[in-house]
């Protein structure tokens, strides 16, 4: 009854904005990803702790309210497939700052479901895995798998599949981390205020299946260039269109901005590197392993970069020892 799980954070090079039902956190785009190695979310569920009810240990600290309620949601997303499991004592932990852009929640609910998965007898499927995550956090799916993953639009719902082995092309991400401050408007309260007052938003939608048509012909075919270009368009337009909502919302920093023209500058330069940047404002610049050590050098001397974080492609979610 007690098991420990770790799972990775993803990056999505053709990004998800935007739900099609709130309710049951249904995204209006499909979106290709990234899995990482270096950051991690370990979690540990323990249901024979004797708790009265589910609580929740994060980075040390009880979690917040809100944290706490999308955690129970969770669980009970589970026990309606596996009725009478007792309540849980959950305690999770970030190597990297939470709700700061760098997919916390995503890492997070991957980490739990595959956790509570390890207790169950017999266990859930990861489709099922899947839709249960999704349903809390929009991109968690994509945690439970490593390499490049693409979280697909299916019928009412969504279907997670690998798209390419990590070993397959084995990219690098810099990560300049110019914030460890929660932003202050989560990406779920993002997204609904995007569908609802920016005038772009039927435009980011319907643009959609084209991005991950090219993202996943450039990956199939090892292109560089081609990846590049759709993955910075994704994120620009993204970023557009949510800059647009009224009131707009602006994940930057000016750090962030100055961090985007030094990866287009190495780009000119002919260093193979492009960026990307989630819902926060920390930039990811993905590139060729050759160049890595040139773009953290590069990145570490932008003024207002707090850390450089490198990492490789990561595997999926996964139970460990304690």
């Amino acid at each position: 009854m007690k098991a420990t799980a770790v799972a990775h954070p993803n990056i999505a090079l053709v990004k998800y904005w935007g739900k099609s039902d709130v309710e049951t956190n249904l995204p209006a785009v499909g979106s290709i990803s990234i899995t990482l190695d270096t950051l991690t979310t370990t979690t540990m569920v323990d249901f024979s702790a004797g708790s009265e009810r589910d609580e929740l240990i994060l980075d040390g600290a009880p979690a917040s309210e809100e944290r706490s309620r999308r955690v129970r949601s969770c669980l009970d997303l589970i026990r309606r497939r596996r009725p009478g499991l007792p309540p849980v004592f959950v305690e999770s932990e970030n190597s990297f700052p939470t709700a700061a852009g760098l997919a916390s929640s995503a890492s997070g609910f991957a980490a739990l479901v595959t956790a509570v998965n390890a207790v169950l007898d017999p266990p859930l499927g990861i489709d099922d895995l899947a839709e249960i995550s999704r349903r809390c956090s929009g991109s968690s799916p994509r945690s439970l798998y490593g390499g490049f993953v693409e979280l697909a639009l299916h019928g009412e719902g969504t279907r997670v599949r690998p798209v390419l082995d990590r070993s397959e092309w084995p990219l690098e991400i810099v990560i300049a981390v110019t914030s460890r401050t929660a932003k202050k408007v989560g990406s779920s309260d993002g997204m609904e205020l995007t569908r609802k007052t920016s005038p772009f938003y039927e435009s980011w939608v319907s643009g959609s299946p084209y991005d991950l048509a090219l993202a996943r012909g450039a990956i199939a075919s090892r292109d560089f260039e081609a990846l590049a270009a759709v993955s910075e368009a994704s994120c620009l337009r993204m970023h557009a269109v949510a800059m647009a909502a009224q009131p707009g919302l602006v994940y930057w920093t000016g750090t962030t901005v100055e961090c985007l023209h030094r990866v287009r500058a190495l780009r000119e330069e002919g260093a193979p590197v492009f960026f990307t940047i989630d819902a926060g404002p920390q930039l990811k610049a993905i590139c060729d392993p050759a160049a890595s050590e040139l773009v953290a050098a590069t990145l570490a001397e932008v003024p207002g970069v707090i850390e450089i974080v490198r990492c490789g492609l990561g595997d999926g979610a996964r139970v460990v020892e304690d």
